[in-house]
């Protein structure tokens, strides 16, 4: 497309049902005030908590049934901005509902220090005489935990004010780069200007015309550097947000502070980066491969897009998308499958780009709603991964509020990501084993491919910058715009050794969202690790491996990240699962280097 369509062009069955939450703006406000006018009665408790079982049960129910309401406040009010970051009505509905939510934490802040006064003993005591009381067991296990991370009542409450100050950064991001920057338009070979937008970046540097991929590649790129200056100074307040929220809560460093929320061992991030580095001879040879593949003399940061079959792939509209992704999911049980059918007919699913709307893609909803996933369908095999990915998200819920309380109804991203990638090799696996067409076979070994090298690769680069930027913020080095260029150019040599690396690929930090959401990334690796270990199992082992994922799926966050994956039958405490990926990766380049040969 050489246009993106106005929001009201787009067909309603495309949209996600977001009336199915509040039927009205007005319905919203009347949730709004009463969440706000309820906050007095959780604050009511403070200096209580621990009085007796019937108390604690009680304050504890009460957070629950705040946070569930404010949950959902929050969760339209974003996702009606994102449909147009632009529309200024949205855009202040948003900042209402997190200031809102930001009060409600700030409201609940005591309840943590208080609990921490209690041993184990006291609290099993409790359970004891109020049996209601064992739900929130972990829970417990993981405030007790905490400790020696949690300050006092006073310093938490003020923690929790300044949240939403802390996070401006990231608004700031998004807005600059959704609302406010204007990229180019280039001509393609026959003339016709093409517009290019945050969402189509990536599918037009798949186009085989080289010198249009050089026009979209320079022109995006310009534009951020227009930005330069400012983007840097974002960034580095948002690290030094990082750092100095880790040392408000006695953490030696921000990666300490942030692999501890979720109990996740730094030696499991060190791991993650040792193996991809003994590894990356893998993704020098794709590199060589794309390049002779291509046929050029040098590889250039606008051919890294290109897939191996030299061409874009064929067009895939969104019901033949969502066909293959069901069938995909045959091996997790007819349940399963059907569940995510259904959902795809019920319009959880917002589908295509229009102006305006927030890049990317992602699930959310909330535990009172359905599932809503944001996409920008560009007609293409990646899309299609794209939406199962989702989709993963959003059933690792919808099985998780099944079974569980409001308490354990979220997860941790390091669990999250592995129900994602599932939907993804399960994809692979059904693409090859029921598509003939050649040329389509070679399309989807191609994403299997690619897969592999965005996200446990390129997820595992950026983790590497995030780790030294946080590093330098923490020995009092400064982050300058040149020296935040220099530390992404370096890493971008070191991994694609084969390929040229110019200026601009050494700002594409700039682009990447998730840094505002300090070490997030690395989870992706992890994720596809566990994911294809997963898989493996679940085809060599049939419906036994199938209900121990389901049943990884349905506990939701009632236990520890690891212990989670253990009952799913996967340890990522060791190197094993993401060796045996890096494998299955050199295993599939020999099967494409037989292929053009």
């Amino acid at each position: 497309m050489s246009s993106v369509p106005d929001r009201s062009e787009v067909d309603e069955r495309y949209t996600w049902d977001l009336e199915s939450i509040y039927a009205t703006d007005d319905d919203w406000e009347e949730a709004y005030e009463d969440v706000t006018e309820r906050v007095g009665e959780l604050e009511a408790y403070e200096g209580d908590v621990t009085d007796d079982a019937e108390t604690l049960l009680a304050v504890l129910e009460c957070r629950d049934e705040l946070m569930r309401d404010v949950s959902t406040v929050a969760a339209y009010a974003r996702m009606r901005r994102d449909e147009d970051t632009t529309d200024q009505e949205y855009q202040a509905l948003t900042a209402r509902a997190q200031s809102l939510a930001s009060d409600v934490q700030s409201a609940a802040s005591f309840i943590d220090p208080e609990l921490q006064e209690l041993t184990r003993e006291e609290f099993d005591a409790m359970v004891e005489t109020e049996s209601d009381l064992e739900t929130y067991d972990h829970y417990v296990d993981d405030v007790l935990r905490m400790k020696p991370h949690t300050r006092s009542a006073e310093v938490e409450e003020l923690l929790a004010d300044l949240g939403e100050v802390m996070g401006a950064t990231g608004e700031v991001y998004t807005m600059l780069s959704n609302a406010d920057m204007a990229f180019p338009t280039v001509e393609d070979a026959e003339g016709t200007p093409v517009e290019i937008t945050q969402s189509n970046f990536t599918t037009l540097l798949k186009r085989p015309d080289r010198d249009f991929r050089q026009r979209v590649y320079e022109g995006y790129f310009d534009e951020w550097t227009s930005m330069r200056n400012t983007v840097a100074t974002a960034y580095k307040n948002s690290v030094k947000a990082d750092v100095k929220t880790a040392r408000a809560r006695n953490y030696d460093t921000a990666r300490e502070a942030a692999l501890n929320g979720p109990n996740v061992p730094v030696s499991v991030y060190d791991t993650l980066v040792d193996s991809v580095h003994d590894n990356l001879d893998k993704l020098h040879r794709h590199a060589e491969l794309k390049r002779d593949a291509l046929d050029v003399d040098e590889l250039r940061m606008w051919d890294l897009y290109m897939p191996l079959t030299g061409g874009e792939g064929p067009d895939l509209e969104y019901e033949q998308a969502t066909e293959y992704v069901v069938d995909a999911l045959e091996p997790l049980g007819e349940t399963y499958r059907s569940r995510v059918a259904e959902g795809l007919e019920s319009r959880w699913v917002d589908v295509y780009e229009n102006e305006g709307k927030q890049s990317g893609a992602y699930s959310g909803g909330t535990y009172d709603t359905q599932p809503f996933i944001l996409m920008n369908y560009q007609d293409d095999i990646t899309s299609m991964y794209t939406l199962a990915h989702e989709l993963g998200h959003s059933m690792h819920s919808e099985l998780t509020k099944d079974e569980q309380p409001f308490v354990y109804s979220g997860y941790e991203i390091f669990v999250a990501e592995v129900a994602s990638t599932v939907n993804e090799a399960l994809l692979t696996n059904h693409l090859l084993e029921t598509v003939d067409d050649p040329a389509f076979r070679k399309h989807v070994l191609n994403e299997f491919l690619e897969r592999v090298r965005s996200t446990l690769y390129r997820q595992t680069l950026f983790a590497e910058f995030e780790h030294e930027v946080h590093r330098l913020e923490e020995e009092g080095s400064p982050l300058t715009a040149d020296r935040l260029d220099e530390l992404y150019g370096e890493l971008k040599a070191k991994y694609y050794e084969p390929a040229v690396v110019d200026d601009r690929i050494a700002r594409e930090w700039m682009r990447i969202p998730h840094f505002y959401r300090a070490f997030y990334v690395y989870q992706y690796s992890t994720g596809i690790s566990a994911a294809l270990a997963l898989v493996d199992r679940i085809l060599e082992e049939g419906e036994t491996a199938a209900e121990e994922y389901l049943a990884f799926l349905r506990r939701g966050s009632r236990e520890y990240p690891l212990e989670l994956l253990q009952v799913a039958g996967v340890d990522m405490s060791t190197s094993e699962p993401i060796d045996r990926a890096l494998a299955t990766y050199g295993e599939r380049l020999d099967e494409f280097e037989t292929l053009l040969a």
